[in-house]
């Protein structure tokens, strides 16, 4: 009997998880229609939901549409288009009861712990601004990002990180010439671009653009940008300092991406001396604290 009911317990908590899912995703949509519709005008109606300006308006600040452009039709047109599609696409999975299912369960219980966490490292940033002393000191610590800002024209060879192409990234981290690495790129079946293009030195780590600056025209550079890694060759730079009020943003976004990174990684620390792992996975988180 009791091998029966233990069996049966984690089946109980898993419909419990379901009905309290359901449950909080059911009163918060009501609670969301009912406050949105009250402190926003209605734009549109979707079956038995509404859209209001304030959820168009988050779709413009996710979107990055600056606020010149928030009332070019165009633009409406597509950011309040999109946001319809899925809102009807939410209703049909609504209809259909996948919420109900354990995988999107989780994935919706996912999504609310990247919001809440995002917010949570946000808010924390947000109580230590940082001040134009700080903005200040950090353009004067940066000038390859301000006044000696410039656009290198760049001859590339660009193509998916991976672990195939991992291996030759090592391989080839000796290569005088693109020649050599299209060559073992291509021996390894690993598809790549080979192309003109530009970066700009403010992207690029302080290190690379040390050795930018100190380069023989011959020398290959490698980074890496997303997903993607790219070799390039300098064939050519222009000054393109940033200077004024642009500066002091660009200053206060780095800064925040800066603060952003540092609070994680105490946030980090915290939860790892705060977990307690157990069986197979205390030994193998046994060094978490370490990293």
């Amino acid at each position: 009997m009791e091998f029966l009911l233990g069996a049966f317990r984690p089946a109980c908590r898993g419909l419990a998880v379901a009905a309290c899912c359901a449950l909080v995703l059911a009163a918060c949509g009501r609670r969301n229609d009912e406050q949105t519709t009250a402190k926003g005008q209605v734009v549109a109606h979707i079956g038995d939901e509404v859209i209001t300006t304030p959820e168009l308006d988050n779709e413009f600040r996710w979107a990055n549409i600056p606020p010149a452009r928030q009332k070019d039709p165009e633009v409406i047109r597509k950011v309040l288009g999109d946001l319809v599609l899925r809102k009807y696409l939410v209703r049909q999975a609504l209809n259909a009861k996948l919420d109900r299912e354990p995988g999107v369960l989780l994935d919706l219980l996912r999504a609310r712990d990247q919001v809440l966490g995002s917010a949570s490292l946000n808010r924390a940033v947000a109580t230590k601004p940082h001040g134009k002393a700080d903005m200040d000191s950090y353009i004067a610590e940066n000038p390859q990002k301000f006044e000696k800002r410039e656009l290198l024209n760049v001859e590339q060879i660009v193509f998916p990180m991976t672990a195939e192409s991992q291996s030759v990234v090592d391989a080839t981290k000796d290569a005088r010439s693109l020649e050599e690495i299209d060559e073992k790129l291509t021996q390894a079946a690993i598809p790549h671009v080979r192309q003109a293009g530009s970066l700009m030195s403010s992207e690029l780590s302080p290190d690379i653009v040390r050795r930018v600056d100190a380069r023989e025209s011959d020398d290959v550079f490698f980074v890496r940008a997303g997903s993607n890694g790219a070799y390039f060759k300098v064939t050519g730079t222009e000054a393109r300092p940033l200077a004024g009020e642009a500066a002091a943003e660009f200053a206060r976004q780095a800064l925040k991406a800066d603060a952003l990174k540092a609070e994680a990684g105490v946030a980090a620390f915290s939860a790892n001396i705060e977990a307690k792992y157990e069986g197979e996975y205390a030994a193998i988180m046994g060094g978490a604290i370490r990293h």
